[in-house]
């Protein structure tokens, strides 16, 4: 049994909430205030009365309505609270810079482009749904019959999806499907790639072609031009052959932190998401951002009541980018019958997240306090370091597969209800947002952040802790999720537009 150094947090004294570290009964007196009711481990309850039609507030932010009158020491839930009408509009914070650490190298494999390898697998993609389930068999043959004679290599990854056909051969949904795999074609995670169509469909492999890789690391063919499926298998392990043997002298060597780039992700949140993991990956990410690496934070739908705190940190050209963003991701869920306020979902909810507006305020804390310095579509290719914002949905494996398609070549995810994810050819880092997560999925979770809430830990002192795993995994140490073996079937392109 762990022994806590509170009870609760009450996070900034413009707050009228505080956040319960453990269950709490009514009549308990809880750092002063009295609770009339009992407060599950994780939610809320007020610290001083709330009218009937006031924010309530947290973070010193605007999350929600008070629907009723709320008591002192009474739960603080969507039985009591609604989306508010108006959210926090202003920031007082403004992008700070932060030291160099002293940690500033990792080894990995620096490849012809100049970018650098975290892992050395070999990607098996399929340019439509069509071809999928070939590359799926092409991948689990070659890691039987090729994998063991070239140990170099990490392992054959099939990037299979179900999209290709069936959709204009133009417009918006068919070009984020063609830079997401031509992101993935290009990933320094690989250190070669074969594509595998099926021939007639509308994402011709014409248009993945690479004449500044050799044959030694790059090869494509159709399904209906070698005979059919098992045909298929048999000459894409004859390609892959040269590949392996290629792929099978990559070395990793010393090379500067500035050469990382991060996806940071959050998923199953609760409610010391936003108090643990998340700020703590900020500091993180503010040390990376500091030794010159980059750092991605994504899922807009996820941002949306927060997004001022992000433009108070920006240019006024990536301000601008943010906004029309938001405006864009308003219009898509109008027309779609939909709310932005869809989310949290039910598992956020029970967790102790009321609104999006909380969520979103908790989850912009993983970006750190760095001045941001770039807006990116999706999958569209990160061209400068520091932390960058890449616009995506809130469904944690379509974000994260835009932040690859982009260029990280590493994944930091922070939950507090135990999601399970890997994230081919990035490995994933798992981190807890509170102990008692850590210690029921000890197989999934990597990091325990629950540490600041239990023992006390600082936000800088996990930070610290989360920056040197991440730099660690980037040299070759293996992840939870990578030592199950997740990522097979997380590549999730945005699907956007109709079908046909």
């Amino acid at each position: 049994m762990t022994t806590l150094v509170r009870d609760s947090m009450h996070l900034n004294t413009a707050d009228n909430v505080a956040v319960a570290l453990r269950a709490l009964k009514a009549g308990e007196t809880v750092d002063g205030t009295t609770l009339l009711t009992d407060v599950p481990m994780g939610h809320k309850f007020a610290v001083m009365p709330v009218a009937k039609g006031s924010p309530v507030v947290k973070y010193g932010q605007v999350m929600a309505t008070a629907t009723a009158d709320i008591a002192a020491g009474e739960h603080v839930h969507v039985q009591n609270c609604a989306m508010a009408e108006e959210h926090s509009t202003e920031s007082e914070q403004r992008g700070q810079v932060h030291a160099k650490p002293e940690r500033t190298t990792f080894e990995g494999f620096l490849r012809p482009d100049g970018r650098a390898g975290t892992r050395n697998y070999i990607g098996i993609l399929a340019s439509v749904n069509c071809s999928s389930t070939v590359c799926g068999a092409i991948a689990a043959e070659a890691n039987r019959v090729l994998k063991p004679k070239y140990p170099g290599v990490d392992g054959f990854a099939p990037i299979v999806h179900d999209q290709g056909c069936g959709m204009a051969g133009s417009g918006e949904g068919f070009d984020t499907l063609v830079r997401t795999l031509k992101g993935y074609r290009d990933h320094p995670n690989f250190a070669g790639v074969l594509i595998v169509g099926l021939g007639c469909e509308v994402n011709q492999l014409t248009l993945y072609k690479r004449d500044d890789w050799t044959r030694e690391r790059f090869q494509t063919f159709n399904i209906q031009e070698v005979g059919g499926s098992a045909s298929a298998v048999r000459r894409a392990v004859e390609l892959l052959e040269p590949i392996a043997e290629a792929a099978n002298r990559d070395v990793r060597e010393t090379l500067p932190v500035s050469l990382l780039t991060l996806g940071m992700q959050c998923g199953g949140s609760d409610g010391f998401s936003g108090i643990s993991a998340n700020p703590a990956l900020g500091v993180a990410s503010d040390m990376l951002v500091a030794a010159g690496g980059t750092s991605i934070l994504s899922e807009t739908p996820e941002i949306f009541g927060a997004e001022h705190l992000l433009i108070a940190r920006a240019d006024p050209e990536t301000g601008a980018k943010i906004e029309a963003m938001i405006d864009w991701w308003r219009a898509y869920a109008d027309r779609n019958g939909a709310s932005l306020d869809n989310n949290p979902s039910p598992g956020n909810k029970r967790g102790g997240l009321t609104t999006i507006l909380e969520k979103s305020l908790g989850a912009v804390a993983k970006g750190g306090l760095s001045p941001l310095s770039g807006a990116y579509a999706y999958a569209e290719r990160i061209d400068r370091p520091g932390f960058v914002y890449m616009d995506s949905p809130g469904y944690d494996p379509v974000a994260a597969t835009g932040q690859v398609a982009s260029g990280a070549n590493i994944i930091a995810f922070t939950t507090g209800r135990g999601s399970c994810f890997g994230a081919k050819p990035a490995p994933s880092v798992k981190l807890a947002s509170n102990g008692a997560l850590f210690r029921s999925m000890p197989e999934d979770m990597d990091i325990n952040c629950g540490t600041i809430l239990e023992e006390g830990a600082s936000l800088e002192e996990v930070g610290r802790q989360i920056y040197d795993f991440l730099l660690d995994t980037a040299s070759g140490k293996k992840t939870r999720s990578e030592e199950f073996g997740y990522g097979d079937n997380e590549f999730v392109p945005w699907k956007i537009g109709a079908v046909l």
